[in-house]
């Protein structure tokens, strides 16, 4: 399977291996089912990993906080973390896990699971990946009741209307096909979005609308279902809470009050809200991250995620919320290997805008990264950056150097690429065996072998009661789902199983709310002092003119293997960041394509190249996310109050990214 990680895609690969040691051409699986021989600009670069001279393959520590490094063994790299946590006490020593590690196990989540472990049994701090990537989109649709997604094959056979809201192709590149089978059969796609995506390029009708305004039109094409008796009212009678309260709502959030806030005119509002609800059946894919990444940015999951329920499109097929990243099938599962945390230490919420504030106060004194650029991944990068240089000791583990290791850390410890460790992958459908096919190059270990190391320095019974890593990834896919798979049965099988799954969610009509029903009205949200029914908050005022948004592209995603730039062929394809800007905004400020640029605000800068298009409205300028600055610009403040980040069983508790900024000209 690639190792690039891009829920939900994930793609099968064949590699050629000259020998034991040198990977020679990596192309698509035509007989992977997910992907069919599908593999993109990423996937080819993968090959670039193993045998790249940029790659990290022993342990270094610095001489000094911005001095020189010099290379250690493994013994004194680990004694070295062992010793800080006995002294500061295990409780102020926290680890956080990447998208870096799930190369090969995305959608098992493997070594991050062992790391939760760890962190329960030795009292350490543990914060969920998912907070800084689609856990705050996720606990808007929880409030709902409807987290469960549909599969693409169903998107495909079944679905007469795609609305494409916030999700790209970029993204999502192998729903592309199943959109073109919709499509042939005569359903229509439209893309709603902050920009004209590759997705709009498979659209009948591209809906552009203002950063941060989901929420109001999802509101405005509600009040038109319902002002036009659209709403299923069998449907909403029988598994619903709370409609009457939302009609009486709707009243004041009429397709005028949300076209004035969106920018998207009132008839193109009620036409939207018509056809959707008069279609049968209608399906939404919702953006996964970057449309969630602004202030208050659960309330536009929370909206959309009512639109169904409204029209009765839930527990059909080719109805309900269609793939998204972070989503699982209905019966999509894997048993518990974390288990509870043991130690009664002091928690700091899994809530980004808390990790930062605990480094600064000193209750986090040492901090181990796996598989992440914090000052990439993390809003308010200069306020963290700052954080972090008050620790103790700061570790990454990586495959390659990072803007963190660069700039923070004291040790680096060299990762293992996804041909050198034992892992699986699981999509909405299929679960992948990953088999180790090469020795680590160098002195590059595995997640399981560190911690397995570390805990016996620190004498962490019960930690890995395994016999080795085949065993401990077994335990973990024994559920129902897998058909209770092991390794052994996958390398049986060709490493490829179907997942015992239903390809529409909720076939039952029992939606994941106290209720059991869907929740218009939900009381959990008011218990957590939230709106408990869903609302679009208006943004403080404007103190830049122009809203930053960012996102994926085929080349281009966070910041695995250096922001791209350890791998050659990435690199070739994007020099560096490039800023989308209107043809009005450009002229305004004497710019044109190719232009360097300064992109600013209160919080910090960054330097970019202008591309001017009139792919994106004037009032918005986007680009590639994972850049480094990137997050120099956005704001760390919290959305969610820090009970209720972990409601659903995963984080939400993501900070705001909202950006307002200005861009002016640079010199040359």
């Amino acid at each position: 399977m690639c190792p690039m990680s891009c829920h939900p895609t994930l793609c099968g690969m064949l590699v050629d291996l000259d020998g034991e040691d040198h990977v020679t051409a990596v192309r698509g699986d035509p007989q992977n089912p997910d992907s069919r021989g599908f593999l993109c600009q990423r996937g080819h670069a993968s090959r670039e990993i193993l045998g790249n001279p940029e790659r990290l393959l022993h342990p270094l520590r610095r001489r000094a906080r911005s001095g020189s490094w010099k290379r250690i063994s493994w013994d004194e790299a680990l004694d070295t973390i062992v010793f800080t946590s006995r002294t500061v006490g295990p409780e102020a020593v926290g680890a956080w896990a990447g998208h870096g590690i799930f190369a090969g196990s995305y959608g098992t989540r493997f070594h991050a699971e062992l790391i939760k472990r760890f962190t329960n049994l030795s009292g350490w701090q543990w914060w969920s990946p998912s907070m800084v990537c689609w856990g705050l989109g996720g606990f808007g649709l929880g409030l709902t009741g409807v987290l469960k997604v549909h599969t693409p094959e169903d998107l495909a056979a079944h679905t007469s209307l795609v609305l494409l809201w916030g999700a790209n192709l970029a993204s999502q590149p192998t729903s592309g096909p199943h959109l073109q089978a919709a499509r042939r059969r005569g359903a229509t796609v439209v893309t709603l979005d902050v920009r004209r995506t590759e997705a709009s390029a498979l659209s009948d009708e591209t809906v552009l609308l203002r950063p941060g305004t989901d929420a109001a039109l999802a509101l405005g094409m509600m009040s038109v279902i319902v002002s036009e008796g659209l709403h299923d009212r069998a449907f909403v009678a029988s598994h619903t809470v709370g409609f009457d309260t939302l009609a009486e709502h709707l009243v004041k959030h009429d397709a005028a009050w949300a076209a004035e806030i969106t920018g998207v005119p009132v008839a193109q509002i009620a036409s939207l809200a018509r056809r959707y609800a008069t279609t049968r059946p209608a399906m939404i894919l919702l953006g996964g991250s970057s449309m969630h990444k602004g202030a208050q940015g659960w309330e536009a999951a929370r909206a959309v995620s009512c639109l169904p329920a409204l029209t009765g499109n839930l527990g059909i097929p080719g109805g309900g919320m269609g793939p998204r990243h972070g989503g699982r099938t209905q019966g999509q599962m894997l048993a518990d290997i974390a288990g509870q945390r043991r130690s009664a230490a002091r928690v700091v919420p899994s809530q980004m805008p808390r990790v930062t504030e605990a480094l600064e106060d000193g209750r986090v004194r040492a901090l181990l990264l796996f598989g992440t650029d914090m000052l990439s991944s993390y809003a308010d990068s200069g306020r963290v950056k700052a954080a972090l240089g008050k620790a103790d000791l700061v570790v990454s583990y990586d495959l390659f150097w990072n803007g963190t290791s660069r700039a923070q850390a004291d040790l680096v410890l060299p990762g293992t690429a996804w041909l050198e460790e034992l892992g699986c992958k699981s999509t909405n459908t299929h679960l992948y065996l990953m088999p180790k096919m090469l020795e680590p190059a160098g002195e590059a270990r595995s997640v399981p072998w560190i911690l397995r190391a570390l805990a016996a320095r620190l004498g962490l019974e019960g930690f890995f009661p395994w016999e080795d890593e085949r065993g401990a990834l077994d335990a973990l896919l024994d559920h129902p789902s897998t058909g209770h798979a092991t390794v052994e049965a996958l390398e049986a099988e060709g490493g490829m199983r179907p997942l015992d799954i239903s390809p529409v969610a909720y076939p039952d009509l029992v939606f994941d709310t106290p209720s059991g029903k869907v929740e218009l009205l939900s009381g959990r949200a008011a218990t957590l002092g939230l709106p408990g029914l869903p609302v679009f908050t208006p943004p403080a005022g404007r103190d830049h003119p122009l809203a930053l948004r960012s996102g994926r592209t085929l080349t281009h995603f966070h910041a695995f293997y250096d922001q791209g730039r350890a791998l050659p062929s990435l690199a070739r394809a994007e020099a560096g960041p490039r800023l989308w800007i209107s043809p009005a905004d450009a002229i305004a400020r004497g710019l044109a394509s190719g232009d360097p640029v300064r992109v600013f605000n209160a919080r910090g800068e960054m330097r970019a190249e202008a591309q001017v298009t009139d792919r994106i409205p004037p009032g918005t300028v986007w680009m590639h996310d994972g850049w480094a600055g990137l997050n120099r610009l956005t704001s760390g403040a919290a959305v969610l109050p820090d009970d209720a980040v972990e409601v659903f069983g995963f984080s939400g508790g993501q900070a705001e990214y909202e950006s307002l900024v200005e861009v002016a000209a640079a010199p040359r």
